[in-house]
This record gives structure tokens, sequence and C-alpha cells, in this order.
């Protein structure tokens, strides 16, 4: 019996757009087809249940949760205000009581509780970023690009685009309250974008949308407070010829978590590292043209063997085989159209072929 899989992609809603589009995977040709659209306003990040069994979504209106029926489809539960403008970026905790929203917009950190029945329940906590950033076109303020919690459990990363800062807290088991425990300072005028973790939980990864690169740090959360140690710098650029028009955005792990990805949108690239499972370092395998334009996010198709890229400003969809041994993306098929799409997430389906 194969294993089916869909892929979830969510949109902006302007023109034909309507909200998050379900394909039909396949997985051995590295394909998608449209099944159905499910209406939700500016679906601009998705993100799936620990359990597998809901996806929450970016609205106008706050949060959105679906449940994943057994054939990927999705029925909509409910949606929650998140008392503030619309967010960015959504993640889970390890425990799955609560989801987490970043607030691009406002600068703000919110937490949902989250029910056993899928539900969305009460903002369990808000807090608003401040400080001073350093590029003028960013006004000057906080913008939450990405909240996700460590491997551990223990912290909740904030990263701040605006400020050039990742904010580190705690949620207080008593309270229920977001408690600052320390501050990670970037570069000036870096721009840090979106953290990802090890599959083992012992490096991040984090990239930078204004000076195209990645740094990996070592974490250690065994003490009292949390570690991040820098032990890596690398480029996401093929060429540094326009560097004040790139903006390094997606990033994803392989399946199997030995290959990092990243886009960069204005050179519209892709660029593979191969990630030593030891040291946590990464090698360059190649930075590749995508044929789209602005590739917002990406991720790796189940099998570890495909890459589906979805590109905002192209209106599409590219797939493309990875070649690992002669370090090549080839290809499959034409771009597929789909309006501003800005997120993409595979998932399992519970019913075999």
């Amino acid at each position: 019996m194969k294993e089916k899989y869909v892929a979830y992609v969510g949109t902006y809603t302007h023109g034909s757009s309507i909200g998050i589009h379900v394909y039909d995977v396949n997985v051995e040709e590295g394909t998608l087809k449209e099944r159905k659209v499910v209406p939700v306003n500016n679906s601009s990040h998705l993100a799936r249940s620990l359990n597998g069994k809901y996806l929450y979504s970016i609205a106008d209106e706050g949060v959105a949760v679906f449940a994943i029926e057994p054939d990927g489809d999705l029925t909509f539960i409910n949606k929650v205000d998140i008392d503030g403008m619309r967010g960015c970026h959504l993640s889970t905790d390890e425990e799955g009581k609560y989801l987490f929203v970043a607030g691009y917009h406002d600068g703000k950190v919110t937490v949902v509780h989250t029910h056993k029945d899928g539900r969305l329940g009460s903002v369990v906590d808000g807090v608003f970023h401040k400080g001073l950033g350093s590029v003028g076109e960013r006004n000057f303020r906080p913008h939450v690009s990405c909240v996700r919690p460590t491997p551990d459990n223990k912290y909740l990363c904030a990263v701040d685009n605006g400020i050039d800062q990742m904010k580190i807290y705690r949620i207080n088991s008593r309270t229920k309250r977001l408690e600052l425990v320390d501050i990670l300072r970037c570069k000036r005028e870096s721009g840090p974008k979106l953290i990802k973790f090890s599959p083992d939980g012992r490096f991040a990864y984090l990239n930078f949308e204004l000076n195209n690169t990645i740094e990996v740090y070592k974490y250690d959360g065994t003490g009292k407070s949390p570690v991040f140690e820098k032990i890596q710098t690398v480029s996401t650029l093929a060429s540094k010829d326009d560097q004040i028009h790139d903006a390094t955005s997606g990033l994803c792990f392989s399946p199997d978590g030995k290959y990092l990805f990243c886009s960069t949108a204005g050179e519209d690239t892709v660029a593979m590292y191969k990630r030593d499972e030891e040291t946590g370092l990464l090698e360059t395998q190649f930075i590749l043209p995508i044929s789209g334009n602005y590739p917002k996010d990406l991720d790796v198709f189940p099998d570890g063997k495909h890459l589906a890229v979805v590109n905002h400003e192209s209106n599409s969809i590219t797939t493309f085989a990875i070649d690992y041994e002669k370090k090549l993306l080839i290809m499959k098929g034409k771009p597929m159209k789909v309006e501003t799409p800005n997120s993409i997430i595979f998932s399992k389906c519970e019913c075999g072929e």
C-alpha cells in the first residue's frame, strides 16, 4: 500500500486566490495536482499540529484551525482574534498546548491556548517588542518574523526582523505568561528572518533577509538559561553583484535532516547545503535558479528526492528533482499557476492507495 500525501499552500487573497490550496502529491514524479481551495482571508502562513490532526492558518481575523481529514481534506473548526494586527508566522509547542503567532506589522508575540479537540481557545499572553532598528525602510521598529519553541520545549525564540534580534522567552507554567530570559543580538542591518532546529535539537539555523546569510548555532538548554553559540556563517547568494535587491526568505530541511535548503528572492535562487550531523556545520552544494520570482517558501517532498518552491511574485509553484550526487535541480514540468503563494506544507494522508 503506497503512502499518500497532500500539500497545503497558503496564499494572500488577491485576484483569484481565496485561501488554502489543497494539492494531491505524486511523490514518485515530484508533481502536484490541485484538488480544491478552502476559503481563508489572507492565509499567509500555515502550521500543522504535532499529532498531524490539525492545520493552523493565519487569517485576517486572527488564526483559523482546520481538522485534517483522513484523505487530506480540511474541515473548519474555529478561529480566534489575536488582539493585534494580522500575524505572519505560526508554530506550536512540543506538547500541543499552545499556538504561537508572530506579528510582523505590530511587533507582537501572541500565545493562544489550544484544546485537545482541536479548537483554538483564548489568547493566553501577548508581548509587544520594543527597540529601534537601523534600517530606515523598516521604520526603525520591531517586526517579529518567526516564533519557534526550542526542541526541549523550554523556551520560545522570537526572531525580530526589524530590530536585528532574537528574543528568547519562557512560559511561566504558573502564570502562563511569557518571561524574557535572553536576547540574541544579531549584526546591525542583517534582518534575521527564520530559525529552524536540527532534528536532534543540538543546532539552530538562522537565516538573514538583508545580508543574505545563514548562521549556525550550537544550542544547549540544559543549564539555567539557554545558550546559543555561533559556529558558522555561510552565504545564500550565487552572486554578490546586486545584494541590495536580494532577500533571503524560505528555509527547510530534507526529511532525513542531512541537507538544508534556503531560498533567496531578487536573485531568485535556492541554495542546498550538506549538513554535518556531528558538528552541525554546513557545506554549500549548489545555489541555482528556480524559474520563478520571489521564492517565498519551499519544502522537500516526503521522499527527499524532490523540491517544491512557491514563488510569490510570479504567482507560481515550481517543482524539481534533486540530484544530490551531481548537485543539480531538474525542473518537473511547467510552473503551476497560483496567485500570491506564501507558504507550503506536505502532510501524510491516513488512507493508502
